[in-house]
């Protein structure tokens, strides 16, 4: 019994020293004198004012703890609140501290308040904060080496924490608010890779502008290091919300086992449901997850899934596609690869993307399409309504929306895009080759080839969202102009196969503006096509009777005449939107037509003089009813808006011009007969 009596009295013996201890702590506990040595250390570290104006109490059973009230820090200076606290508790295990080990037991916060700000230069508040002081300063032989960081918390509770984060360069400011984190046990040894985490819920609302958003993280059981890794679903759910659109997000990650130098992930599946005005987009993926520690890889090897869209705007209504693939990821490179796979209606889509740097995101890519009809997704044309009334003199936009080239600017982009049959916006291309770049706010796509109407198209196009500049520049060679025109602009004035060449810059932001600074060149060479609109050789019969009366005669364009020609060429000097052209030059076997004019392609209108010459009416039936204008040229004038096309014959002296001819006729008339006559008394004369 003697030991176990000298075992009661060590204890009580113990118990006393505690608990003189305690009285003596509590004795010398001066609160306000703490408070200020506190405030005036993180002064002297910091330049940050440190006020205290809640309790500093001290506990020291069932566990030692801290616990502070109301609390705030300035920036650094003194001015502005950087960080604000309502309350925070801070407890430590007993027995552990008399094996001179610090074990926390549990950190409770309420009402955390935290302001972080970007500077415009690109400083942040926190920077001083974050390893400036003397130690940060000294050689790196003279640094004390840095301490493992270890730590095990039996449980966090953080409640009603706020986070504001403002961008002064951007002007944006975000908020981040009810952010709620609870947690049983945690441990971890960063540089061991050892991390342990139970029971895990967090949650939090936020807004930036607009824009809202929720998000919960619960992870009940998660446990990695070098040797093992096991845990139990790990969910991640994200809602968000702006005028007009909605998203929700939800991410799962199932099946972790093996190491954190090898860990593997039974399923990763990620789900979408989203909706912007009356169009719906909903999406599943999902992939087993290789990661290796070592080289710092990630791989999701067998992405499966689909992406379902639905809108009234839509001429299907609804779209659906499978999608199929995989991504390669090296994070100590910070280069990626994505293969993904899908296809809808006839549609087979190949799309490759290397990701070339993260940070600023660095793109290359090859898209692969054997045939798309870009028109079958595209909303239906609104019905035809009147003319707008033209803008009032000065207005820039003619009330058209501007043209919006930002998203160009950030851009780093280089690829490939390949199609077999493409029809967009009625244009129909094949075997389309088009390589495209993107930096610095430029945008250049060359070369772009195609084959297209019978012939082919080569060019490149370029784009300055600096500057809301746009260069184009094409050689159709072989082209049937026709069906062209027909799909391009909905109407066919001209037929005939050859050549367009184009090159032109534009600046503006909006296509008014665009059309009205036009500049550059243009070119046509066509053969054995017809000028649609007019019949010059009808037109010319029935001035047979109006040569005396001396006055213009006018008609509108009819799409059920034309004026066969065998050749036309033309150039166009194009400064102003307008095309001037002074060379045309079409040819018929009765008929020669040359003019000059303007083609106003900023207003829509056509001012254009025709000279329409008879040069031999032997012929066709056609060309014996014109010998009555063999020699004569008839001015044609076409004018009007593209839409209402009118032509008008310009008389004026043609009476004058058709009595000389017949004077001119004449006399050749009676030179020839003379000639004759003369021949006829010579032969006689010398008897032959």
């Amino acid at each position: 019994m003697k030991p176990l009596r000298l075992a009661v009295y060590a204890l009580v013996a113990v118990v006393a020293l505690l608990a003189v201890g305690v009285l003596v702590l509590y004795a010398f506990f001066d609160e306000a004198r703490i408070k200020e040595e506190i405030s005036q250390r993180v002064l002297a570290q910091t330049q940050r004012k440190l006020t205290i104006e809640g309790p500093l109490k001290l506990s020291l059973w069932p566990d030692v703890g801290v616990q502070i009230g109301r609390l705030n820090l300035s920036e650094k200076g003194g001015s502005g609140q950087f960080l604000a606290l309502e309350s925070a508790r801070l407890a430590v295990k007993v027995m552990p501290l008399l094996s001179k080990r610090i074990e926390v037991r549990r950190i409770e916060a309420n009402g955390l308040s935290l302001n972080l700000i970007k500077h415009k230069d690109g400083r942040l508040n926190t920077d001083d904060l974050a390893g400036g002081g003397k130690e940060a300063e000294k050689p790196a032989a003279e640094k004390q080496p840095a301490t493992p960081l270890q730590f095990d918390i039996a449980g966090v509770d953080l409640r009603n924490a706020k986070l504001e984060y403002r961008d002064e360069a951007a002007g944006k400011t975000s908020r981040l608010t009810d952010l709620d984190l609870a947690t049983g046990r945690l441990q971890g040894e960063p540089g061991a890779g050892r991390f342990h985490v139970e029971k895990l819920a967090l949650s939090a609302k936020g807004a930036s502008g607009q824009d809202r958003f929720e998000l919960t993280l619960a992870a009940p059981f998660l446990d990695l290091n070098e040797g093992t890794a096991k845990g139990e679903t790990l969910t991640l759910a994200a809602n968000l919300s702006s005028p007009g659109k909605t998203l929700a997000a939800k991410a799962a990650v199932a099946g972790i086992e093996g190491s954190t130098k090898a860990l593997r992930i039974g399923n990763f599946t990620l789900d979408l449901d989203a909706k912007s005005g009356d169009a719906t987009l909903k999406g599943q993926v999902a992939s087993p997850v290789a990661y290796d520690g070592t080289a710092q890889t990630l791989g999701l090897a067998k992405l499966a899934g689909a992406l379902d869209v639905a809108s009234p705007a839509l001429p299907m209504k609804t779209l659906h596609l499978p999608l199929a693939g995989n991504l390669q990821a090296n994070l100590a490179k910070k280069t990626a690869d994505l293969a993904l796979n899908t296809a809808f209606d006839e549609s087979k889509i190949a799309l490759r993307l290397d990701v070339k740097q993260f940070e600023p995101l660095a793109l290359g890519f090859g898209l692969d399409i054997d045939k798309l009809d870009v028109d079958r997704y595209l909303p239906p044309a609104p019905a035809d309504k009147p003319a707008p009334t033209a803008p009032a003199s000065g207005s820039a936009s003619g009330g058209q929306g501007k043209i919006d080239l930002s998203a160009l600017k950030p851009l780093n982009v280089d690829g490939r895009v390949r199609i077999g049959q493409l029809q967009a916006h009625r244009i129909k291309l094949t075997q389309l080759d088009a390589h495209i770049g993107a930096r610095g706010g430029r945008l250049e796509v060359a070369p772009l080839n195609a084959a297209l109407y019978g012939g082919t198209l080569a060019g490149s196009l370029g784009v300055n969202a600096n500057t809301n500049e746009f260069a184009v520049k094409q050689a159709l060679a072989g082209i049937a102009i026709e069906p062209l025109l027909k799909d391009a602009i909905a109407k066919d004035p001209l037929e005939g196969r050859g050549t367009v060449s184009l090159d032109v810059t534009t600046r503006g932001d909006t296509v008014a503006a665009l059309k009205k600074a036009l500049a550059g060149s243009a070119s046509v060479a066509l053969r054995d096509g017809a000028i649609k609109g007019i019949n010059l050789a009808k037109t010319l019969r029935d001035l047979k009777g109006k040569l005396g009366a001396k006055q213009s005669s006018t008609a509108d364009a009819d799409g059920r005449e034309k004026t066969d020609f065998s050749e036309l060429t033309a150039s166009f000097r194009i400064a102003g939107g307008v095309a001037h052209n002074d060379d045309l030059a079409m040819k018929s076997p009765f008929l020669r037509l040359g003019g000059n004019g303007d083609i106003d392609i900023g207003n829509d209108r056509l001012d254009y003089l025709a000279k329409v010459s008879v040069v031999d009416t032997a012929k066709g039936q056609e060309g014996k009813d014109l010998d009555h204008l063999k020699g004569l040229t008839v001015p044609v004038r076409l004018h009007g808006p593209f839409d209402k096309l009118a032509y008008k014959l310009e008389l004026g002296d043609l009476i004058g011009q058709a009595a000389k001819a017949q004077v001119e006729a004449k006399k050749e008339e009676v030179k020839a007969k003379a000639e004759d006559k003369l021949k006829g008394k010579l032969k006689g004369l010398f008897g032959k």
